[in-house]
């Protein structure tokens, strides 16, 4: 069976699977293109232009508001629903062919990512977490797919934590009803940077209204501008101490829940925003509540097109599982015309790249296709040597964001119980460990945690046989990763756009497939060539 699906707003995406294999998913906001971006009809075309022949089913995933005149008469399901009531069957004709159209609901989407990417054997009972912007609930999903919601502890989590962050930040427009959408991860990365204290009796009443009742607006605090930490800025000492109480607070809520209401001890999958919450995710491995927890690389909504494409495999097939690769987005594009003037292009297999890397040059990687979801997974990079807090300085130079941001470190997995503790795979960057040793500096947190990604041989080749090459010049199978967007967009992927940033970030220089290109002007390689 052919399914194409499509989520098409915020964080938009196309995904086809085939026979129970994810054979892409396409993302919106990749290619360059603005983070969050909503599916355009363009992007839709060009994933219909790329299929051998039509779908059996199309599929979209739930809209929102429900309310929406625009929609009220079309055979789409909206944002909220987990029952067979959220789903919508039709057929349509496309070229002359009939084809299924179906569509569920976004919650749905959600749940179906998780559970049909975890693993689980079709037909396993387990516990499912969506928490987001919008929803924050435990569900219960039994071995015919009966999935019962088992109750929310908190409404919009996303949206508190990121209202947090605006509050201290005097960028941010204390009346706006939204939040930005970047504020949760920045805080996230702030509360690294957390010193255990308690909070004050104002820092008490700041913590009732941000985590109780309806979504918070700022503006609906009584004293907004005598509150703890307005506008004293996202560096603040106290305020990242504030950052770590509200994190473990929001955990908190969910794990007492847990505790009290959920006593079987089944497999917990989750989904959603927060699902990309590193610190949270690995309280949760840790906890002793559940012999097993799996988040997809997908949480977020780019992984929404994915969960509607499997709940439409589940209805007519009856199987919620599939078959799939992380690099599953699109082939990177030299076909796009650039100025070679600037660069030396040299043939870099990975001795010499490692070679580089190991004399303090910092060059963009690309191998096969996009990784899909947001964390870079080591196909489109940045990489550097991992030793010192000066490489993280400039990283985050290169990359314009602050530099409480931290870098990950990619690190081969026969490798990674040696320098971080884990003794298992962990290959979508979406757990922290604690760093074993203080050489790697420039990727351990100020809280001696790293945020790691593992690669053996089958899950990256080319990563595995780069990592290899560098550790047998330096001991260390270890480089920071972090991704090759421009700041606020998605992934670079065409070989234009790697040239443009490399000249205006000042990057020393690029490879793509066994070809380095550097830039010529750059001091680290003039530094390299000296010898």
């Amino acid at each position: 069976m052919r399914i194409l699906a499509c989520n098409p707003g915020h964080d938009g995406a196309v995904a086809y699977i085939v026979d129970g294999q994810l054979v892409f998913s396409r993302e919106a906001e990749k290619n360059s293109r603005p983070r969050y971006s909503p599916l355009t009809p363009e992007d839709v075309l060009a994933a219909i232009a790329d299929l051998n022949v039509l779908p059996d089913v199309v599929c979209t995933g739930g809209f929102w508001p429900a309310e929406s005149t625009l929609v009220q008469n079309f055979p789409h399901v909206f944002y909220l629903g987990i029952g067979e009531d959220s789903v919508a069957v039709r057929q349509r004709t496309i070229s002359g062919h009939t084809v299924d159209y179906f569509s569920s609901s976004h919650e749905r989407s959600h749940l179906l990512c998780a559970f049909g990417m975890s693993g689980l054997p079709k037909g396993t009972p387990c516990y499912a977490l969506i928490w987001e912007g919008v929803i924050g609930a435990f569900y219960e999903i039994d071995a015919d797919f009966t999935i019962t919601k088992l109750g929310e502890p908190m409404t919009h989590p996303g949206v508190r934590y990121a209202f947090a962050y605006g509050l201290a930040d005097p960028t941010f427009d204390k009346t706006a009803v939204e939040a930005r959408f970047t504020d949760a991860g920045k805080l996230m990365a702030l509360a690294s940077f957390a010193r255990a204290r308690d909070a004050t009796a104002e820092e008490e009443r700041l913590l009732t209204f941000l985590l109780s009742g309806p979504k918070p607006r700022l503006d609906l605090y009584d004293g907004i501008e005598t509150a703890p930490h307005y506008n004293v800025g996202v560096e603040d000492p106290d305020f990242r101490d504030f950052a770590g109480i509200l994190s473990d607070r929001i955990f908190d809520a969910f794990h007492g829940f847990v505790r009290e209401n959920m006593p079987k001890r089944l497999p917990l999958v989750i989904a959603g925003g927060c699902g990309l919450n590193c610190d949270w995710n690995s309280r949760w491995r840790t906890s002793g509540l559940f012999p097993q927890v799996f988040v997809p690389p997908v949480a977020n909504d780019s992984g929404s097109a994915i969960g509607t494409a499997i709940d439409a495999q589940r209805h007519f097939t009856g199987d919620p599982t599939i078959r799939w690769d992380v690099y599953a987005g699109e082939a990177f594009r030299t076909d796009t015309p650039f100025d070679p003037a600037p660069f030396e292009i040299l043939d870099a297999d990975a001795g010499r790249v490692a070679d580089l890397l190991a004399n303090d040059l910092i060059l963009g990687w690309v191998s096969g296709r996009w990784e899909i979801g947001p964390r870079a997974l080591g196909n489109r990079s940045i990489l550097a040597a991992p030793f010192t807090d000066a490489t993280r300085i400039r990283l985050n130079r290169i990359k314009q964001r602050e530099q409480f941001r931290p870098i990950a470190p990619i690190c081969l997995e026969e490798d990674a119980a040696r320098w971080f503790g884990c003794d298992h795979p962990s290959p979508y960057m979406l757990y922290t460990y604690v760093a074993t040793t203080d050489a790697l500096a420039a990727v351990t947190h100020v809280n001696g945690t790293a945020r790691i990604q593992t690669v053996s041989p089958a899950s990256n080749a080319a990563m595995f046989a780069l990592l290899t090459a560098f550790r047998a010049q330096t001991g260390y199978g270890v480089l920071c990763n972090t991704s090759l967007n421009f700041n606020g967009t998605g992934f670079i992927n065409t070989i234009a756009d790697l040239a443009a940033y490399t000249l205006k970030h000042e990057l020393d220089g690029f490879v793509v497939e066994g070809r380095a290109y550097i830039r010529r002007a750059s001091e680290a390689y003039r530094a390299y060539r000296a010898g």
